[in-house]
């Protein structure tokens, strides 16, 4: 019986993505991101239970990169689109509606659909890539879902005119979704936040990334989350530099 609990973590993951989709389809961000973060809590359990009960199988792998497909690629990519609509003002029924494809006259939110071809690309190299057992090469998928599912939230919750300015521009939109795509892909080795031993000096770059991430979301809240993540892209580029 263990050796199936963590699958079901894992298709509590899926579970949340599903509906998260069909709230992301309806414009509810806040009930979306809500879904994405608790679906996210389950991916993180999912893997720590399996390594925990000794039951890591091949079974679990493959459902966990198909849930992460749904929470982390098809929401993402939905939300991005509904930011399009939204910088575009135009009417999201002639998306969602059955008769009315290209009513608008511009497919460009189309392209927000990007991400979730790069996530699907992502998450079937990530099986195959003995690299990635103990650190990323590339942005998780979760993280590119969090940076994009905060987007929506700093537009409707942030006082500050000039971020919900920029997110609403469909330039900014456009680099951002490219951008976030060859992140997810890009042969760039990212630092594992996951803690072997907890001393200072073997770890100095995870407790810094951490007190900056914390120091941010207090003073910045919505507005702290993409910048954490181009942060994290950021501390380990440098790091590899150092390295080097």
């Amino acid at each position: 019986m263990k050796r199936h609990i963590p699958n079901l973590l894992t298709l509590g993951n899926l579970l949340c993505g599903t509906i998260a989709t069909i709230f992301a389809i309806k414009g509810d961000f806040v009930g979306a991101a809500i879904l994405v973060a608790t679906g996210i809590v389950f991916d993180f359990f999912d893997g720590f239970v399996a390594r925990m009960l000794n039951v890591q199988g091949e079974l679990g792998k493959q459902l966990d990169s198909l849930a992460d497909m749904v929470t982390s690629g098809v929401v993402p990519g939905i939300i991005m689109l509904q930011l399009f609509i939204s910088a575009l003002d135009v009417d999201a029924a002639s998306y969602f509606g059955i008769d009315s494809y290209g009513a608008t006259g511009s497919n460009l939110p189309y392209l927000g659909l990007l991400l979730t071809l790069g996530a699907g690309y992502r998450l079937a190299n990530f099986n195959i890539d003995t690299r990635q057992s103990d650190s990323f090469i590339g942005i998780p998928t979760p993280a590119m879902t969090l940076f994009v599912v905060s987007l929506p939230l700093i537009v409707e919750f942030s006082e500050q005119s000039f971020f919900i300015d920029i997110i609403n521009n469909q330039y900014f939109l456009i680099v951002i979704t490219v951008l976030l795509t060859y992140l997810m892909n890009a042969e760039i080795p990212l630092f594992a936040l996951k803690f072997k031993t907890f001393g200072f000096k073997e770890n100095r770059l995870k407790y810094i990334f951490l007190l900056v991430s914390i120091l941010l979301l207090i003073v910045l809240k919505f507005v702290a989350v993409p910048l954490i993540i181009l942060l994290y892209v950021i501390f380990s580029v440098i790091n590899n530099l150092v390295k080097s």
